[in-house]
């Protein structure tokens, strides 16, 4: 169990990392919070990455696995202030035990929990352990799941990841992957007045919205179905202005299931698009994978396609197995389950094949959210359970 004086001081690193706004791009504050109690706690190094990620690694006296707890620091903003009735940045804790914030889900507790649980592991067992732990504080999570993390695993070299999204401290061992899919066609420009003289590129684009909603998405036994929602629809010209328009994009948010490749999904769609090409001669249309790029507050540029795969371990792994045994021993339920969402563990475990789990503290549907808390109970329980896991690990 934590003391009273670690319960507090976790509190109270917790709220002074809501206080400090950290939306992607915009992480320097909380990074350098989060860098400074590293090194106060006694981390043997502590860095900032390239992309402003906070690195820090604890050695243990003898050899063993590299273990990495990862979480980002970075949120989504506020679109209306005016809606919260607690301050966003207020990292307000109530008599009920909830700390209030932007954040505080998803996932400044989880962080702050993990890197308390190292710093205590450390001193509670001398670094008499076999192997190392680090703690990742990862950057532009909210834009680009996993793409910052491919710099944390050049540098770490991980054995094991445990993500620390909210899980209500169950144990996770998997997720649908996300991929964003950019459907365009091109049509011929008139006034609208004789539209016969040119050819609308939104029609056809609603030609190939009807296929795609006939599309049969692919099904996984344990993550279930790997959906494709239209997510937005653009025409050229806009406004009209009595112009037939000549070009029209969709977007798509497809879930991707373990085993898909970005190109088994583009070769999916086109075949969608091949066979409404046969119904409707002169469709000119084509498919790509979305592509951003956003600043880092270091002065770097991240960009990446929007491809974010699936991953999924054995109950039966070695990483579930032990995970599950620490838990236990420190009085945590945690039944096992998947992500509904898309974390950080498609890179380790999607691209990179590290194996992964996923535990943290507070309920999934409180992120992104007016009014963003996490119970203080919560908190606690999930830096027990990490610091559970690390013993199992390293024993």
């Amino acid at each position: 169990m934590l003391t009273t004086q670690r319960k507090e001081q976790l509190v109270e690193l917790c709220r002074e990392a809501i206080r400090r706004p950290s939306t992607s791009g915009h992480e320097q504050a909380v990074a350098e919070l989060l860098r400074d109690t590293m090194t106060v706690y006694g981390f043997d190094t502590v860095e900032i990455d390239r992309f402003g990620s906070v690195l820090g690694r604890i050695k243990g006296s003898r050899p063993g696995k590299t273990i990495l707890m990862d979480g980002h620091i970075d949120t989504v903003g506020i679109p209306d202030p005016a809606a919260w009735t607690h301050d966003p940045f207020g990292g307000e804790l109530t008599a009920d035990g909830r700390i209030y914030g932007r954040g505080a889900s998803d996932m400044k507790g989880s962080v702050t929990a993990m890197l308390s649980a190292a710093a205590h592991f450390a001193q509670d067992t001398g670094r008499d352990f076999a192997g190392e732990v680090w703690v990742s504080c990862t950057v532009h999570e909210e834009c680009f799941e996993g793409v910052s993390c491919r710099e944390v695993s050049r540098r770490v070299r991980p054995d094991f990841v445990i993500i620390g999204e909210a899980t209500s401290t169950t144990l996770k061992i998997g997720q649908r992957g996300r991929a964003e899919v950019v459907i365009e066609t091109e049509g011929v420009p008139c006034h609208s007045s004789n539209p016969e003289k040119g050819v609308n590129a939104v029609y056809h684009m609603c030609a190939v919205i009807q296929a795609m909603r006939e599309l049969e998405p692919l099904s996984h036994p344990v993550l279930g179905p790997g959906i494709y929602e239209l997510t937005d629809i653009v025409s050229s010209p806009y406004p009209g202005a009595s112009v037939v328009p000549q070009y029209c994009r969709a977007t798509y948010d497809h879930r991707l299931l373990v085993g898909e490749t970005e190109e088994s999904v583009l070769a999916q769609v086109q075949s969608v698009l091949d066979g409404v090409a046969r119904r409707l001669p002169g469709l000119k249309a084509r498919v790509w994978l979305a592509e951003g790029q956003e600043p880092c507050w270091t002065g770097e540029t991240i960009s990446a396609r929007r491809f974010f795969p699936a991953w999924l371990l054995e109950k039966d792994h070695e990483l579930v197995v032990k995970a599950l045994s620490g838990l236990r021993e420190a009085g945590i339920d945690a039944p096992l389950s998947h992500f509904s969402f898309c974390t950080n563990g498609s890179h380790f475990c999607g691209e990179a094949g590290i194996p992964t789990v996923g535990f943290g503290p507070s309920r999934e549907d409180l992120a992104h959210t007016v009014d963003e808390y996490i119970e203080v109970e919560q908190l606690t329980r999930a830096c027990e359970g990490f610091h559970a896991i690390l013993r199992s690990l390293t024993r």
